[in-house]
């Protein structure tokens, strides 16, 4: 009997192909049984396992080649979005984790923040940084999904002046995004500004500090023309800063 199946289904039936087969006995293995994707068997002594079958392989193998086309698509448009913003004159890392203080009072807590890239401003004034935080999504489920944890996108927040989510085109519409985030629109044309960031003043912390000096910032290659925003005094870097 064919299913719809759903990213829980594919993920039962990866933990099924990695580990000895043992059934959780749910009804998300009865309906992959019935669809033919599992077999359940069983040994001399009566007990039962599970067998991942040849079209629950074949799943598997159609899910790895989706996974990789978003995540090759995903890791493109990070590099788009690094490049953009070096060209700004930005100093950019890709793929930090951060900690972030997060709530007042008692509800403070700690929350760890993966932003896809980071940037700031290329200055020696700290009142002129602007950390930037662009969270690329190229996805519509890997959208949603990011949404639902609102205290990842207040990490993103406690983290930088500006928060921008990076979408696909197509993917979602820009009202969808909480407005204290901005909206940056990717099509093969170009980045879009769909809505502006709200800016918020923002002090870095000691711990951001060290975390950014323990990491290896993207380095600008053969192309140069960030270094321009580098050419004249101080004053000159920051009198205009990038967008």
């Amino acid at each position: 009997m064919a299913i719809e199946l759903s990213s829980a289904h594919r993920r039962r039936l990866r933990e099924i192909w990695r580990s000895a087969g043992w059934p959780s006995q749910d009804m998300l293995e009865v309906e992959l049984v019935d669809a033919g994707l599992l077999q359940r068997l069983r040994d001399r002594d009566g007990r039962e396992t599970l067998r991942v079958t040849d079209a629950g392989i074949a799943v598997l193998a159609q899910t790895l080649r989706r996974n990789r086309a978003a995540r090759d698509a995903h890791e493109a448009l990070v590099g788009r979005v690094a490049l953009q913003m070096q060209r700004a004159g930005r100093i950019v890392w890709r793929g930090l984790s951060l900690r972030a203080r997060v709530g007042e009072g008692e509800a403070t807590a700690w929350a760890m923040a993966m932003p896809d890239v980071y940037s700031m401003r290329h200055t020696t004034v700290e009142a002129y940084l602007e950390p930037l935080v662009h969270e690329i999504k190229v996805t519509r489920a890997d959208l949603l999904s990011d949404l639902r944890h609102e205290a990842k996108r207040t990490a993103y927040l406690a983290l930088s002046s500006e928060c921008w989510y990076v979408i696909r085109q197509g993917i979602a519409q820009p009202q969808e995004i909480p407005p204290d985030s901005g909206v940056l629109v990717a099509s093969e044309a170009g980045l879009e500004v769909a809505r502006p960031a709200p800016k918020r003043s923002m002090q870095m912390s000691f711990g951001l500090w060290m975390a950014l000096a323990r990491a290896t910032p993207v380095d600008n290659g053969p192309d140069q023309e960030a270094q321009a925003w580098l050419g004249g005094t101080d004053t000159d870097a920051d009198a205009a800063p990038p967008t």
